[in-house]
């Protein structure tokens, strides 16, 4: 009994709002209507005119039911007839869905809900790269396909600066993060694209979507063409776009000395380095933005910069004059992420504050009109952690542009909760539409 309750109340959630299932109903009734009106005209003209004797034929009187009164006849007909259809159609759906949709993935009907709730979200643009980028991707995912990730191109470390020196392709890491997250399924493809080979040589150290990626370059010959096939085979929702093709390179300014010299060169030195960060720079300065980030970021309704790490994930990005150019001329709302833990070698010791700083030491200020950072601090850190929560401090001046909400994950305390996450940034931008 109580499964046929849950499977009564799991069929009603097909007349929700934004389905695009209801018309269909409507129009599967109505033929069903129209046959079984024409069959009946057809059943009452021959059952008026041919009239068979029980003697004559014993199963054409009873198979025509005619030893009842024909209000009797009528509603078993009715009866026999809705059995029918609802049998029939319950298990061709089941046929079909079971070819197109395993139940690991969830109930079909909650799955379409959510997609038809996400083509109606605003268009977001998301600026960053590294794990940060992905959490807020795994959140906003659910809540609106029109979704752009725009991320760095500086990555010069571990597999993708491998791939980046051998073969002169832009570096393919943080790309590859975004897929995964952004899968439609994020199952055994998605696992497969982010596995990483051991062993002591050839493969050791890179990943399978990296590898994945650069083997699309060669094929299609475009790096570019090479991302966007690589989402198609995820069935990724939303685009994936670098801030820049150029070949960029991340270098920065140290606060003190470092090994006899006060400048680093290449994104993956920068935190080994362990001084304080005065500022970082890209060489060539004058990188081009890619021209569809520069759209995306033109024509969205929210933009969101972060989380990740500050200098050597967020930072490209705002330094390639044609996105930040991009973002000052955007009639979005544009709001930051703070992270919720610092980087060691990075972020040593920085509150909100810090982190709000530094972003406007190198673009200038008011970027964004907001800053949202995470207030939950009831989860400390290992003592043997060389990160810190980031506490929730700021500069007066920056009191009515902040919000402070709970955004630590529960499972992984040194990073956003992806559901906190955008749930917390669909409410503001929510709120501030409505005004």
């Amino acid at each position: 009994m109580r499964a046929c309750f849950e499977s009564l109340k799991s069929s009603w959630k097909w007349l929700r709002p934004g389905l695009k299932v209801k018309r269909w109903l409507a129009l599967l009734a109505f033929g069903i209507l129209c046959l079984s009106v024409g069959a009946s005209f057809i059943y009452v003209f021959l059952y008026r005119s041919v009239q068979v004797p029980e003697v004559v034929s014993p199963l054409a009187y009873y198979g025509t039911l005619q030893f009842l009164p024909h209000i009797a006849r009528g509603l078993i007909l009715e009866v026999v007839g809705l059995l029918a259809v609802g049998i029939a159609i319950f298990r061709l759906n089941r046929s079909l869905v079971s070819a197109v949709h395993s139940p690991e993935q969830g109930k079909l009907v909650d799955i379409l809900y959510e997609r038809s709730v996400s083509e109606r979200g605003p268009r977001v643009v998301a600026i960053g790269g590294g794990t940060g980028l992905s959490s807020l991707l795994r959140g906003m995912k659910k809540r609106t396909n029109r979704l752009t990730a725009i991320v760095t191109m500086a990555d010069d470390g571990g597999s993708s600066g491998r791939l980046r020196r051998d073969l002169g392709i832009p570096p393919p890491g943080d790309l590859r993060h975004c897929i995964s997250a952004l899968a439609d399924d994020e199952s055994l493809l998605a696992q497969l694209f982010e596995y990483r080979f051991g062993g002591s040589k050839g493969l050791n150290g890179h990943s399978m979507g990296n590898l994945f990626i650069a083997a699309m370059c060669e094929i299609t010959g475009n790096f570019e063409r090479a991302v966007a096939e690589s989402s198609k085979v995820l069935a990724v929702r939303g685009r994936i776009l670098p801030s820049t093709v150029d070949n960029v390179t991340l270098s920065a300014e140290l606060a003190e000395v470092h090994d006899g010299a006060t400048h680093v060169q290449g994104e993956s030195a920068i935190p080994e380095a362990g001084a304080p960060i005065e500022r970082v720079y890209l060489h060539p300065e004058d990188a081009r933005g890619y021209a569809e980030a520069v759209r995306a970021i033109l024509e969205a309704d929210l933009i969101v910069i972060g989380p990740g790490s500050l200098y050597t994930s967020i930072m490209p990005n705002l330094l390639v004059n044609d996105i930040c150019k991009a973002i000052r001329a955007a009639e979005a709302l544009k709001i930051y992420v703070c992270n919720v833990a610092t980087q060691p070698g990075e972020t040593d010791g920085y509150d909100a504050g810090d982190h709000i700083a530094a972003i406007e030491k190198h673009v200038g200020p008011d970027l964004v009109d907001y800053i949202l950072v995470n207030n939950n601090l009831d989860h400390p850190l290992p003592a043997t952690s060389l990160s810190q929560l980031v506490q929730p401090s700021y500069d007066a001046k920056y009191k009515d542009r902040v919000f402070l909400r709970d955004l630590v994950s529960e499972e992984n305390i040194w990073r956003h909760d992806p559901d906190k996450l955008a749930t917390c940034l669909m409410q503001i931008y929510e709120e501030k539409l409505a005004r």
